[in-house]
């Protein structure tokens, strides 16, 4: 096989060919089922080493231009499949190993995940006369289960808190609740559980 893509950056094991990346970016789109920005694409595909970073941004422009992808309406900065693309995905999706389309549509659905939370777990940063204090509030889907406010000197803190926050809102919420209501034996599994990992 031919290789006409750049390679920088592109783990080995990764695409090589323009062809395979636009069919990747359709495979990706078509299999989420869920609008992804421009930047969300090149992220999961360049930050696992899937394509060049030049490579992915051309081959989204193009499968825009040919009508593969659209900009949704509402947000224009997020890109649906069109049909085209569903059936390119279907029909050329051995042209793409296996092993690269599991590993992007995995990094894909930790991402839409990971907005979800952030969607639904709301954080707002607020600026004091002293520093900030970071509000976090615990969705429980249609009902607020709770919401607290952490005072911190600077903005460097107060989006280390937020973003740490966002990884696991419903590991902090247990343990709070455990906390409150003395139960450290559940305090204890949930640091067991989460340790190596951010809370």
């Amino acid at each position: 096989m031919d290789y006409d893509a750049f390679t920088g950056g592109v783990e080995p094991g990764g695409l090589r060919t323009k062809n395979q990346i636009r069919i990747l970016i359709c495979y990706l789109l078509s299999s989420v089922d869920a609008p992804l920005s421009r930047e969300d694409v090149i992220h999961i595909m360049q930050d696992n080493g899937l394509a060049n970073y030049f490579e992915i941004a051309d081959a989204v422009a193009e499968l825009l231009a040919n009508g593969n992808l659209m900009e949704d309406p509402q947000h224009p900065e997020l890109l649906t499949a069109t049909p085209q693309a569903h059936m390119i995905a279907k029909q050329l999706d051995a042209a793409v190993p296996i092993a690269v389309r599991e590993h992007a549509v995995s990094a894909a659905a930790n991402l839409l995940a990971a907005a979800k939370r952030e969607r639904e777990n709301k954080v707002e940063i607020r600026r004091t006369d002293n520093g900030y204090n970071v509000v976090c509030h615990v969705s429980g889907g249609d009902m607020e289960l709770m919401s607290f406010t952490l005072y911190v000197p600077d903005l460097y803190q107060a989006r280390m808190v937020k973003r740490n926050f966002h990884r696991a809102p419903e590991n902090v919420y247990r343990i709070l609740l455990a906390a409150v209501t003395n139960n450290t034996d559940l305090v204890a599994d949930i640091l067991k559980s989460a340790k190596g990992k951010a809370l």
